[in-house]
């Protein structure tokens, strides 16, 4: 099998699994075979040198079959199922992956964990770190403790948010039905197959169907909600049939999906949205040898700031000035104002030492930095 496309070439890659796909309804168990068969596709992408993310439901429908609980359920009563189940689904990944020498990192997040700016960049900074060290995290709503108001809601959407989080190249979906249609294929015979979307108009959010019919509710409305956040991000998502054996192979393989295609990449869009979304807290001033760094396209280290201009958090939006008030860019700031100033012109080795912590070695990280001009 010739493999190309938008899989074969993420650097980072997302892959999202419902619970219908990873769960026998019959038996509350989690299909091993099935997992085992994704799990080689993913040891096959760590072949090739890519990264990956697996954003997992299951949790709940495996632990209510463990605590003999039968739907509806309630919120408390969800959360119980979740907080069993997610042992055992960490177990099953676990397993799985390890049968191909990966290992598994279990992390959980709620829909506050990403609009909190403090919560999503520890989160980012984790999962940046997990990466780097080689596992696979393996995230899920953490129902444990969510309540209706800060729930995700679907895993399709927690899964984009991922995917933005990390700036991303790839997300696929694996669902129930192979892609995007002009209608509801199970009910019209006359709908048509979409395979590529550029923009989300009007017409191709009206394909979702009736919010309140199985087609849109329970799938294609959180699914092009999820590709809105994934092109606004410059990530690439696919909307594939996933029942079969190895079917992010399939996806790799040319199957037949929809790929909705951004503009620009994870990077540029980042860039894009710090410079022109987010309004700046303060300022730092550079000395002439950070100015030409940055010009190269380095990172701000702390040794080449002398002054530092404000008051601001950890990750909020600042200024980049030379010693003449010029302003050179913007950028995130990976320490808050106090900080920044008791580490300026000091060695990043020496941040530990000032601080009593060491975070970042960068006051700002050049994939965090907008230089103008």
């Amino acid at each position: 099998m010739t493999l190309s496309g938008p899989i074969v070439e993420a650097k980072r890659l997302i892959l999202k699994i419902g619970s219908s796909l990873l769960v026998d309804e019959a038996t509350g168990l989690v299909r091993r075979k099935w997992l085992d068969s994704v799990c080689a596709d993913i040891a096959a992408c760590r072949q090739r040198g890519q990264e990956v993310i697996v954003v997992s439901s299951g949790a709940v429908a495996v632990g209510r079959r463990k605590l003999g609980l039968t739907p509806p359920l309630r919120l408390e009563e969800k959360q119980a199922a979740a907080a069993t189940g997610q042992i055992h689904l960490a177990h099953d990944y676990q397993d799985s992956l390890a049968r191909f020498g990966l290992t598994v990192a279990q992390v959980l997040l709620t829909l506050y964990d990403s609009d909190h700016r403090r919560r999503y960049l520890n989160a980012r900074a984790t999962l940046e770190t997990l990466l780097r060290l080689g596992t696979v995290p393996v995230i899920n709503e953490n129902d444990t403790v969510a309540t209706a108001e800060i729930r995700f809601g679907d895993n399709d959407r927690l899964a984009a948010r991922v995917a933005q989080m990390v700036s991303a190249d790839a997300l696929v979906l694996f669902s129930d039905i192979d892609g995007l249609y002009t209608a509801d294929p199970r009910k019209d015979p006359d709908a048509r197959f979409i395979p590529e979307v550029r923009e989300l108009t009007p017409e191709i959010e009206a394909m979702a169907g009736d919010p309140g019919s199985a087609y849109g509710s329970g799938g294609m409305v959180t699914k092009l909600a999820a590709a809105k956040i994934c092109l606004s991000a410059g990530c690439r998502m696919a909307i594939a049939r996933g029942q079969a054996m190895n079917p992010l192979a399939a996806v790799a393989g040319g199957g037949r999906c929809t790929w909705f295609l951004p503009e620009g990449s994870p990077r540029t869009a980042r860039k894009q949205w710090i410079y022109g979304a987010m309004s700046p807290a303060g300022a730092v001033v550079l000395d002439a040898g950070a100015v030409r760094a940055l010009r190269r396209g380095g990172s701000l280290l702390p040794a080449g700031v002398t002054g530092v201009e404000g008051e601001f958090d950890r990750g909020d939006c600042v200024l980049v000035k030379d010693a003449a008030g010029r302003v050179l860019g913007r950028g995130l700031s990976a320490y808050a104002a106090d900080d920044a100033r008791r580490i300026a012109g000091r060695q990043s080795a020496d941040i530990e030492a000032i601080l009593g912590f060491h975070g970042r070695d960068e006051l700002i990280h050049r994939d965090d930095l907008v230089v103008e001009g």
